[in-house]
């Protein structure tokens, strides 16, 4: 999910609720520590650099039960941080801690924002000799027509 689509989605709502990936709530009383743009600069297992940009949000629970970030306030919180950290429409991320920061990707659902699993994926499979999987097809999905399987029609 992009800035964009976040401060979007945040044009729409009342209150703010972010989700984990085993369905729980983060508490309510969530705090957003920072707002900022990360940048990876690196050498995969290939020896190819890259370069990756993304948007950053921390969340943190606190012992402050009365404290309720709104909509509008993140909103700004972005935009401020869009023009004083000159950052560009960026995939967003966020850090949570559980039994140590996680890094969670971030989808909405109309209600709540989504805090997504992430991966660690090889970037240079075809350097590394790891054979790329293939595609896998239910055959009894693939469309049958007569058309498709007429004789002479080439399709065995």
């Amino acid at each position: 999910m992009k800035l964009s689509e976040v401060k979007s989605a945040l044009n729409q709502l009342e209150t703010i609720a972010f989700q984990l990936p085993n369905g729980d709530l983060v508490p309510a009383h969530f705090h957003i520590t920072e707002v900022g743009k990360i940048t990876k600069h690196f050498i995969d297992c290939g020896g190819s650099v890259r370069n990756e940009n993304v948007a950053n949000f921390q969340l943190w629970n606190a012992d402050d039960y009365n404290h309720r970030l709104h909509p509008e306030k993140l909103v700004d919180i972005i935009e401020l941080s869009e023009k004083v950290l000159e950052m560009e429409d960026l995939e967003v991320e966020l850090e949570y801690q559980a039994d140590t920061i996680g890094k969670f990707g971030l989808e909405f659902d109309g209600t709540n924002f989504l805090l997504t699993s992430k991966q660690t994926d090889c970037l240079a499979k075809e350097k590394c000799g790891i054979p790329v999987e293939k595609q896998r097809i239910r055959l009894s999905s693939v469309k049958n027509t007569e058309e498709s399987c007429a004789p002479g029609s080439g399709c065995c």
